[in-house]
C-alpha cells in the first residue's frame, strides 16, 4: 500500500492505495482555525501534525492494514502555509501563518510602491502579495521574540507544511520540501531551480533556514514513526496540493487543465517546460518534477474563497444545515433574482490580486431569502473561477474546451453545471474526486516502479457536464457580476474610498 498524507486547510486526511491507486481507506479529522485579528489567519502547527498522526493510525485500522504493509508514505498539503521551528527542540516558536492570512499586506504594497515587483515576477513567477510566504516568514521572525537572533545563530529553521510533516515523520533526520512547495514561497527562483540569494536578502531570511529541494517523486526522507519500526517506509512522493490534482488528474500535456473546489478553488494549465509570464495577472509556477533536472510549468489562477464561501453560510449565518443540501436548494430555484455574493472575505485572487478588497452581498430586495443567498454563494465560485479562465485564455490565445474537475465541492451537480454554463465548456468529474492524495500517491508510485505516466493518463471521466444556458443570459449573468465585484474593490483601501 502507499499510504497518502493529506495536510489541508480545515481538515487532515489519509488516504490508503493499492498497487493500481484504487483506494483502500480513508480518514479525516477537522481542527480548530485561529483568527487573532479581522483577516489574520493561523494554525498551531503541533496540531496540524496531532491530526495528521491521528488520521494515518485510524485509516491503517479501519484498512486492517499492518504498518509493515506501507511500502512509501506520500505527502500533499495546503501550500504557502509556514512555519518556523527550533531545530534542536523541534518547537515551533509561533503558530503557523496561513495561506489565507493578509497581516503583510502592507508589506508587499511597500514592494510594490518600492519598484519590486517586477524584479519579483521575473524569479519566482509570482506576484508581490500578501498570500505567499516570505513576508510570512519575515513576519515570525520580526515578532516572534528572539527569533531574528535564533535564525542568525542558526538555530531556527522554516519550510511550508510539507516540510515540517516531513521533519516530523522523519524524527528530525529530513529538512526538505519539493519544487512545487518551493515556488510558492516567493524566494525560489524557479528557472535557476535554487533558493535565490537576492530574494533572501530582501526579506531577511538567512538561507541556512531553508529546506532541502528534492524531486516530487523519488526518496526524500525514511518515516521514523514507531508504528513503522519493524520496516520504515520511504517518503517517496511530495507536492503542494495543486500540483498534486493536476498530476492525479493526469494533465501531462501542454494545456491541459484542471480546477480544484476546495477551501478556495486552484485553477492550473499544464504549460510543458516553458514558463509562461502571464500578462493578465495569473501566475506562473512549477509542476511536480519526476526527475532531476527536468522543470515543468504551469499557469495557475486562485480563488481564495471557494468551498469556504459554503462553510461561511453553515458556520456563522447558520443558514445551512449541511453544506451537501446547498444543490438541491438552488436548483428548487430558478435564479438568484438578481442576489450576488462576492466572497471578498480574504481579499479578490487572480486575476485582480486585491487585497483590499472584503465581501458584498449585492442586489437585495424585499424578496431576497435564504436560498436566493444560499444559490449566490454556489454560483460566486463558478464566477471566479470564470474570471481565472478568462485571463488564461487571454494568455494562450486559445479557448479552454475542456475542464478537468476534483475537490469536495466538485461533487454537487448544481455548481458544476452552472461552472459549465458560464465557461461554455466541457467539463469532466473523475469517479475518484480526492485527486489531491491520489496525485501525491501517483508521485510515491512513480518512485516504486508501480505506475507510469502512460498508466496514470488512461483515467476515464465518472461524469461529464456540457454547457446548456442560451448565450445572451450567461453574458447578462457575467455583466451582474462584474458590477458586484465593482462594489466590493479596495473596500479597505483609503486612497480608493
Amino acid at each position: 500500500m502507499i499510504l497518502a498524507l493529506d495536510q489541508g486547510t480545515t481538515s487532515s486526511r489519509a488516504m490508503l492505495f493499492d498497487r493500481d491507486l484504487t483506494p483502500r481507506g480513508a480518514a479525516q479529522q477537522e481542527f480548530p482555525q485561529i483568527y487573532p485579528q479581522p483577516g489574520w489567519v493561523e494554525h498551531d502547527p503541533e496540531v496540524l501534525w496531532e491530526s495528521q498522526q491521528a488520521t494515518l493510525r485510524a485509516v491503517l485500522e479501519r484498512a486492517g492494514c499492518a504498518p509493515e504493509r506501507v511500502a512509501a508514505i506520500a505527502v500533499t498539503n495546503q501550500r504557502e502555509t509556514v512555519v518556523v521551528w527550533d531545530r534542536r527542540t523541534g518547537r515551533p516558536v509561533h503558530n503557523a501563518i496561513v495561506w489565507q492570512c493578509r497581516r503583510t499586506a502592507a508589506l508587499c504594497e511597500d514592494l510594490r510602491r518600492r519598484g519590486l515587483e517586477g524584479f519579483i515576477r521575473r524569479k519566482t513567477g509570482l506576484v508581490a502579495d500578501a498570500y505567499f510566504s516570505a513576508t510570512k516568514i519575515q513576519w515570525i521572525l520580526d515578532h516572534a521574540a528572539g527569533a531574528r537572533e535564533a535564525a542568525a545563530r542558526g538555530d531556527l529553521l522554516c519550510g511550508t507544511i510539507d516540510s515540517w510533516l516531513l521533519w516530523k515523520l522523519s524524527g528530525g533526520e529530513a529538512h526538505v520540501t519539493d519544487f512545487t512547495n518551493a515556488s510558492r514561497t516567493m524566494l525560489f527562483n524557479i528557472h535557476s531551480l535554487e533558493w535565490d540569494a537576492e530574494l533572501l536578502d530582501l526579506f531577511g531570511i538567512p538561507p541556512a533556514m531553508l529546506p532541502r529541494v528534492v524531486p516530487s517523486s523519488g526518496r526524500a526522507a525514511v518515516c521514523r514513526l514507531p508504528e513503522f519500526a519493524a520496516r520504515p517506509p520511504p517518503v517517496a512522493g511530495i507536492a503542494g496540493d495543486q500540483q498534486a490534482a493536476l498530476f492525479g488528474q493526469g494533465c501531462f500535456e501542454p494545456g491541459q487543465a484542471k480546477n480544484t473546489y476546495g477551501t478556495g478553488c486552484f485553477l492550473l494549465a499544464n504549460t510543458g517546460s516553458e514558463a509562461v509570464l502571464s500578462l493578465q495577472g495569473l501566475l506562473t509556477t512549477l509542476n511536480a518534477q519526476t526527475r532531476p533536472g527536468a522543470p515543468a510549468y504551469a499557469l495557475e489562477g486562485s480563488v481564495f474563497i471557494g468551498g469556504a464561501a459554503m462553510q461561511w453560510l453553515r458556520d456563522e449565518l447558520k443558514i445551512l444545515d449541511r453544506v451537501a443540501d446547498s444543490a438541491a436548494i438552488a436548483a428548487a430555484i430558478p435564479d438568484t433574482g438578481g442576489v450576488y455574493l462576492v466572497p471578498a472575505f480574504a481579499g479578490l485572487g487572480a486575476p485582480r490580486w486585491d487585497m483590499y478588497a472584503r465581501g458584498a452581498l449585492v442586489g437585495l430586495t424585499r424578496g431576497t431569502g435564504r436560498p436566493q443567498i444560499i444559490r449566490a454563494a454556489l454560483e460566486s465560485i463558478a464566477y471566479q473561477c470564470g474570471d481565472v479562465v478568462a485571463a488564461m485564455q487571454a494568455d494562450n490565445g486559445r479557448p479552454l474546451a475542456l475542464l478537468r474537475v476534483d475537490g469536495g465541492a466538485s461533487a454537487n451537480d448544481f455548481l458544476m453545471q452552472f461552472q459549465a454554463d458560464v465557461l461554455g465548456c466541457r467539463i469532466e468529474r473523475p469517479a475518484c474526486m480526492e485527486t489531491t492524495s491520489l496525485g501525491a500517491a501517483a508521485l510515491a508510485a512513480l518512485a516504486l516502479g508501480w505506475q507510469t505516466p502512460e498508466s496514470l493518463a488512461a483515467r476515464p471521466a465518472d461524469k461529464v457536464f456540457l454547457p446548456a444556458m442560451p448565450e445572451d443570459r450567461r453574458q447578462r449573468l457575467l455583466a451582474g457580476w462584474r458590477k458586484a465585484v465593482s462594489r466590493a474593490a479596495r473596500w479597505e483601501d483609503p486612497a480608493g474610498a
